[in-house]
């Protein structure tokens, strides 16, 4: 016998990693600049010079029983000191590193903080269409229910009022990622500030906090001016789960933190039920060379001249041919409309010519497909043309 959910994820193919498989062998037999593989969402820009830099110096001068031993379940303090010092400075609020977990990434900050907040099995954790598709196993697998809210195809913001009447006494936190993945939007100040309001509200009406959870992976991808808005500052029962994976190039790294702030309701016992969750995930001990090369590399920002290149070529160059896409302000995806709204088709017919998009099924919202443009400026450009060839052959 065996756990039949278990079994049900690791069964179930994913549809982007199966594209990515797909390409894969594609270009092995067709050649890799025949292949226009858009279905990944893995860094194309190299990691700062000074990441490298830290980790030799570090490897070649510390103590290696050090370097390669464990660390403090949390993360080491002074790790913990450096990226709070930074992060205060920027959002001119106060953190301490005592505020922050460290983690083996995005991923088990998220599951480590949805199960902090399980309650029981009526719990749930609502979040926004489109999303990231892993947010249902995280939830799920904690034994809550994911619920999510129809997206708003009009701007890519939030459904406010909709938002607002899905909330219940089950709620236990709402979970946004912005900007976002899969559609490029960042949620504006506006948008967070009315659903502030409206957690505030709910908040009161049920007699206990309802909290959000800001999933910022890709906080620093940001482009033209917009900022991604600091999300604690404008609601105050906030908890951030943060990933190097896509500011610094470290996906493979698998270092993040959880922030959970001093003024959040409960906070203390929060963190030591984020601390237990960890233990029981076996997630606790992050990596402890990169625990050490992202202390010293606090202040590094990305290069995002490469992505923004590519984010204004192919937004453009789709636009040109008749496609409709969201505002791709942030991240490095892009979210377009399938001429004829059936998604999962259209990414087949694409297939074919061996353009490979993600239908947005899976995102929560139909009719849409998902492009990351963190990939050469040179298969962009050579991808146009098919684009337009599959637009010209969708019928009227």
């Amino acid at each position: 016998m065996y756990n039949q959910y278990c079994y049900g994820l690791g069964s179930a193919s994913s549809c982007i990693r199966e594209l990515f498989e797909y390409g894969l062998q594609q270009a092995a037999i067709v050649g890799k600049e025949n292949v226009y593989d858009f279905s990944l969402g893995n860094p194309s820009i190299p990691a700062p010079a000074a990441v490298n830099k830290a980790a030799m110096d570090i490897i070649q001068n510390e103590d290696s029983l050090l370097v390669h031993g464990y660390s403090s379940a949390p993360g080491f303090a002074d790790a913990r000191d450096a990226v709070a010092k930074e992060l205060a400075e920027r959002t001119g609020t106060e953190i301490h590193g005592s505020d922050l977990y460290f983690t083996c990434g995005a991923a088990p900050a998220l599951i480590s903080v949805c199960s902090a907040l399980h309650i029981d099995a009526d719990t749930e954790i609502l979040g926004i269409a489109p999303f990231f598709p892993e947010y249902r196993p995280f939830i799920e697998s904690t034994g809550s229910k994911f619920v999510y809210v129809p997206a708003d195809t009009d701007q890519f913001q939030i459904d406010l009022q909709t938002l607002e009447k899905m909330i219940n006494k089950n709620t236990q936190a709402l979970i946004i990622n912005s900007p976002n993945n899969p559609s490029g939007v960042v949620f504006s100040k506006e948008t967070l500030m009315q659903v502030a309001d409206i957690l505030t509200k709910k908040s009161q009406e049920f007699g206990k906090p309802i909290y959000l959870i800001s999933d910022e992976p890709y906080r620093e991808l940001v482009y033209d001016g917009i900022e991604a808005p600091w999300v604690p500052s404008i609601y105050h029962d906030t908890i951030v789960c943060y990933s190097y994976s896509k500011s610094l190039s470290l996906p493979g790294e698998r270092i993040g933190y959880i922030y959970v702030p001093a003024k959040l309701t409960d906070a203390k016992n929060i963190f030591a039920a984020i601390a237990g969750a960890s233990r029981v995930l076996g997630h606790v001990c992050p990596p402890t060379l990169i625990q050490r090369v992202v202390a010293r590399c606090a202040y590094e920002k990305p290069d995002l001249e490469a992505y923004d290149v590519n984010r204004k070529l192919l937004y453009h160059g789709l636009k040109e041919i008749g496609y409709e896409c969201a505002s791709p302000d942030g991240a490095f995806y892009l979210f377009a409309k399938a001429p004829k709204g059936d998604a999962k088709a259209f990414s087949e017919k694409c297939k074919q010519k061996n353009l490979l998009v993600v239908p947005s099924d899976d995102f929560g919202v139909e009719g849409y497909f998902r492009l990351c443009y963190c990939v050469s400026k040179e298969m962009i450009e050579r991808s146009l043309p098919i684009f337009a060839e599959v637009f010209a052959d969708e019928p009227e």
